[in-house]
């Protein structure tokens, strides 16, 4: 595995050195929004930008300011997504610095954190959560593919592409794009299911969504529901099947593995549409309620063992524990 360059913890450019006013917007907030805009986490960020995920992290809360060395690579990932950006964009207020980057200054303060502490306490499901993925979490971590149907387009079915990887929190992180949306989040293996809370960077509402586990060492396929605000003008909650595919491992480097992460993110999200089978179809566009129980179906949506798609596999020269 290659080794990642080290940028040294002791960066402690001051205010003026980087925003030119002292009395200017600090730098940590502009970066808050950057990040936000991107869709990126700051383990992305860490990854494109080769530097150690805590520096991002310091960048963020604003304890050290980035060097001017750092300074222009920051710049420079803005600006594949932003064309018209520069270094002295860093100079602006936050509210012109949002409406160039397209985000809601009032957002940005937001960090987007494991869901580990509620009323200065920790959630029971957390900590089960880090046991299980201590045991089980290599099972999970992949490149993946969704299958779903979607809420604006009647009948339409398209795909989202990520990454699923444990973190330095000790949790599964999740990172999924398409269709020029990202979300980022995590995955709480539970139960013999698997929970997945996701952070949108567009619209800035979260995905809920469950898989139906599997036992077997390695998973390759995993069956669920997902529950989302749509993007209509009253964003509608709704609830729908979605499917979840390994589509490659992971290399193990996580500088590669993060860029095939975001090249995938660029996939079209209907690519082979047209070539999804009539069972999956009919599984994720399928009948429930009353009248579908009194033929023999579901009265809710559900993932029950009878009709699921998830499946595992053992790996060769591993046995089934």
């Amino acid at each position: 595995m290659r080794s990642k360059p080290k940028i040294p913890i002791a960066e402690t450019v001051k205010s003026a050195d980087i925003c030119g006013v002292g009395d200017g917007p600090a730098f940590s907030t502009l970066f808050r929004i950057a990040l936000l805009a991107l869709g990126l986490s700051k383990a992305r960020a860490a990854s494109l930008l080769q530097v150690d995920k805590s520096l991002v992290g310091r960048w963020a809360s604003g304890a050290v300011r980035p060097t001017e060395h750092n300074l222009s690579r920051i710049s420079a990932l803005v600006a594949e997504h932003v064309p018209q950006f520069s270094m002295q964009d860093w100079q602006r207020d936050a509210r012109s610095f949002s409406e160039l980057m397209g985000v809601d200054p009032n957002l940005a303060q937001r960090s987007v954190q494991p869901p580990a502490a509620v009323g200065g306490g920790t959630l029971n499901c957390v900590t089960e959560a880090h046991t299980e993925t201590e045991k089980r979490g290599a099972a999970y971590e992949g490149f993946w593919r969704t299958t779903r149907p979607s809420v604006l387009m009647n009948g339409r079915v398209f795909h989202d592409y990520g990454m699923i990887r444990r973190g330095d929190t000790g949790l599964l992180e999740v990172t999924m794009g398409g269709a020029g949306l990202a979300f980022n989040g995590w995955a709480l293996p539970l139960e013999g299911n698997l929970f997945v809370m996701l952070d949108g960077a567009v619209g800035f509402t979260p995905l809920f969504l469950i898989f139906r586990g599997v036992t077997l060492p390695k998973v390759t396929r995993l069956d669920g529901i997902v529950l989302l605000a749509a993007l209509d003008a009253a964003r509608t909650p709704a609830a729908m099947p979605i499917l979840l595919e390994r589509v490659a491992d992971l290399t193990g480097d996580r500088v590669d593995d993060d860029r095939r992460c975001t090249e995938m993110s660029t996939n079209d999200p209907f690519e082979d549409e047209a070539d999804i089978s009539d069972e999956l179809r009919a599984h994720l566009f399928r009948d429930v309620g009353p009248e579908a129980a009194a033929r023999g179906g579901e009265m809710f949506l559900m993932v029950s063992a009878a009709n699921m798609f998830s499946r595992g596999t053992t790996p060769p020269g591993q046995l089934e524990g």
